[in-house]
């Protein structure tokens, strides 16, 4: 015996102001009674604080209380019988009715390395003390409302970024700090979620040959801890633009796909916050490179050179 929940839409994603419609499917090998079918759904904001990020609040206990977005349960059906074999049964709801309270905020779905916003889908098939009920648990995808939505821009706004010598603020090779380099570019500090990242760069000059141009994805959590903000950068992404050493002068496009449950529009909450940054980092060809492959990106080393701009992601119509 089982039972299973199948939405109307194969990507599971759903609006807070629409229908959130499927079936419920049963596969039983004989007849049974139950006292009702159920549905409820769950969204919740998950908050962790790792001892390593925390600082001096280690103390703290890692996992925090949920907030609660919101929670609401149906009966499908009242008491009865399912019939053996595949049953199928409809159901539709509304998780947010018009003119409900706008202080349920339904943020999208998220899923970080310190904050997880998400919504559950429970069907319980009650039977009684005797026997043990059935149920099932699907997760689906919540998006901005349409009311909240941006208007895409018609030409985003690029700003322009030079990365040099002097631009950084740790040491590098001697010879990039004797010969220098100049690496200028454009790139937008927004983004709509459903576009990608596009920009450009060019490598103006390098004392060095260049190993490799990449753009890191960056998420920044923050959470409300008593009278503390604790904040987490971690990486997302990483998109190579270029392997080797490049032309001098030649104009290298960037385009970056943003993954979808690892992004979401940008939060600015009261507890908590989901902020992003886009970094490039360009690394030179240097013996000591060879010596640490699995170095951590983010990280300055002396053959590495990075710019990072803050990046506002949205949704829009």
């Amino acid at each position: 015996m089982s039972v299973e929940i199948k939405l109307s839409r194969s990507n599971r994603m759903f609006r807070p102001d629409e229908l959130l419609e499927g079936k419920i499917i049963t596969k039983l090998t004989s007849s049974i009674s139950h006292y009702g079918i159920r549905l409820t759904v769950n969204g919740s904001v998950n908050l962790q604080v790792r001892g390593g990020s925390a600082g001096v609040i280690e103390s703290v206990v890692g996992v925090l209380k949920p907030i609660t977005i919101g929670k609401k349960s149906v009966e499908i059906r009242p008491s009865g019988k399912i019939s053996s074999g595949i049953t199928e049964i409809p159901f539709s709801l509304t998780l947010k009715q018009p003119g409900e309270s706008k202080s349920e905020k339904f943020y999208e779905t998220f899923h970080g390395a310190d904050i997880s916003i998400q919504y559950l889908l429970t069907v319980d098939v009650v039977r009684g003390y005797l026997h043990k009920s059935l149920s099932a648990t699907l997760e689906f995808i919540i998006e901005s409302e349409k009311a909240e939505l941006h208007e895409l821009p018609v030409s985003p706004e690029l700003v322009l970024f030079y990365i040099t010598q002097d631009t950084q603020k740790h040491p590098l090779l001697s010879e990039l700090k004797s010969g220098g380099f100049r690496v200028s570019g454009r790139i937008p500090t927004q983004c709509s979620l459903s576009c990608a990242l596009r920009g450009e760069l060019t490598v103006e000059a390098s004392a060095l040959p260049i190993q490799s141009i990449d753009i890191h994805l960056l998420r920044v959590e923050s959470i409300l801890v008593g009278d503390r903000i604790v904040s987490e950068t971690s990486l997302v992404q990483t998109t190579q633009i270029a392997d080797g050493d490049v032309c001098r002068g030649l104009t290298l496009p960037i385009y970056v796909l943003l993954p979808r449950l690892l992004t979401c529009a940008t939060v600015l909450a009261g507890s908590f916050s989901i902020e992003f940054k886009v970094s490039v980092v360009i690394s030179f060809q240097s013996e000591l490179s060879k010596l640490q492959p699995k170095s951590d990106p983010r990280t300055p080393r002396l053959w590495l050179a990075m710019e990072t701009l803050p990046l506002e992601l949205v949704r829009t119509r």
